[in-house]
């Protein structure tokens, strides 16, 4: 009966709810820089980490530089006005622009370089917006990054064609090309002839964010389990638009915080820190930050569990394991074969892709948990990330399976 019990009150359910709908909501505004939603959301956070009872509470500042789209977001295809977020929005490392083009359309059955900028050179596509598909133009970026420097080319800028929903990324936003680069859906361009566009953007130099750091003291203290996810995301894109990010990261912070309450009832054998990062979203920027200034010596992780993009509802678990990590990958497969939290643990290539890459790259022993694929990852990054398609059922397994282990490694 006592083992029934604990297993029950491990997670907690409504206060993961509770913490992803406040992260998610219009208060941070897609917990981005321009609005100071990001640093709205840590001070959240750290209010949070003080109600679950963890013995210490600390900020560690750092700066970054980031263009942002807060400003007027407004953009008509042949007179027909397109919605930002859903037709279209920006790349992160786009200026702003103003005006009106013309469209010169890529032919990507004969795609000929050479035969392109030769077009481009003709009086009617002087200033004018070169529309193609995006992955297209990364198979062939040694021309297309031409098009995005002022001496490249006569062109005002580039159209990316991504299919709907619209995506909107910050990784690259700590710089500015030369010209304007704009996500458009292929429907909303097709055929287009004339564009125009008014849009803001500032660029936020040496802003100022922080991690949130937390600790439980466990029985010993030569060692240490530690908790990471990332709390920041995409912020806004115009006036009204902002990027909730329920699923990416609010499952991933929600998550650190109840397993902070947990453990703040049940004490742990070795002390645990919980890491919530700002910059994620920016390239990585706030645990980079954290290696590089740790606030205590990374060789004391015994094992590191970073949580990202949880909320969704996958069978199958997704993970990352760095090289120090995959002596005790085993134990993972072999508590989740005993318990069924998942139909199976699909462990893919470490990648740059989280905050747990950069403690990997240092020998850090770590593992990314990430549920994708499921119902919600379809709004991977899209406006449609919110409270109201937000899905949980990967939370409850999830919290089991690293508590699980914990307790027996």
């Amino acid at each position: 009966m006592l083992a029934i019990c604990v297993q029950a009150g491990a997670q907690d359910m409504a206060h993961y709810k509770r913490v992803v709908k406040e992260l998610a909501s219009a208060k941070y505004q897609g917990r981005g820089y321009a609005k100071g939603g990001a640093n709205k959301a840590g001070k959240f956070l750290e209010k949070e980490y003080k109600k679950a009872g963890v013995d210490e509470v600390t900020l560690q500042p750092f700066t970054l530089d980031i263009q942002t789209f807060a400003g007027k977001m407004q953009m008509w295809a042949d007179g027909k006005k397109l919605t930002a977020g859903i037709d279209f929005s920006m790349r992160e490392y786009s200026p702003g622009v103003k005006g009106e083009f013309p469209v010169y359309h890529v032919d990507t059955l004969h795609f000929d370089a050479d035969k392109m900028f030769a077009d481009l050179a003709k009086p009617e596509y002087k200033n004018c917006l070169v529309a193609c598909e995006f992955w297209f133009t990364y198979k062939h970026r040694e021309a297309f990054s031409r098009l995005q420097t002022a001496g490249g080319c006569t062109n005002a800028g580039l159209i990316y064609t991504w299919p709907a929903p619209i995506k909107f990324f910050k990784a690259y936003g700590h710089r500015v090309v030369d010209k304007p680069i704009v996500w458009v859906t292929p429907e909303a361009i097709e055929g287009v002839k004339r564009v125009k566009l008014n849009v803001d953007a500032k660029f936020l130099k040496a802003y100022e964010c922080f991690n949130v750091i937390s600790k439980i003291e466990g029985e010993r203290h030569d060692s240490c389990f530690v908790f990471t996810a990332h709390y920041d995301h995409l912020g806004n894109l115009g006036k009204k638009i902002f990027y909730a990010g329920a699923n990416d990261n609010a499952s991933g912070s929600a998550t650190i915080v109840t397993l902070a309450a947990y453990y703040a009832k049940h004490r742990p054998k070795f002390d645990i820190y919980f890491l919530a990062f700002s910059g994620e979203d920016a390239n990585l920027r706030g645990s980079t930050y954290f290696v590089e200034h740790p606030t205590f010596p990374l060789e004391k992780i015994k094992y590191l569990f970073n949580i990202d993009m949880i909320g969704d509802n996958n069978p199958v678990e997704y993970c990352e394991v760095s090289d120090a990590g995959m002596k005790a990958f085993p134990l993972f497969e072999k508590i989740n074969a005993e318990k069924h939290y998942f139909k199976d643990l699909h462990r893919g290539d470490l990648a740059a892709n989280s905050d747990h890459y950069v403690f990997a790259t240092r020998g850090v022993p770590c593992i990314f948990f990430e549920n994708e694929k499921g119902d919600a990852f379809q709004y991977y990054h899209t406006i449609y990330d919110n409270w109201e398609h937000a899905v949980t059922d990967s939370y409850e397994p999830t919290f089991r399976l690293v508590r699980d282990f914990l307790e027996r490694y």
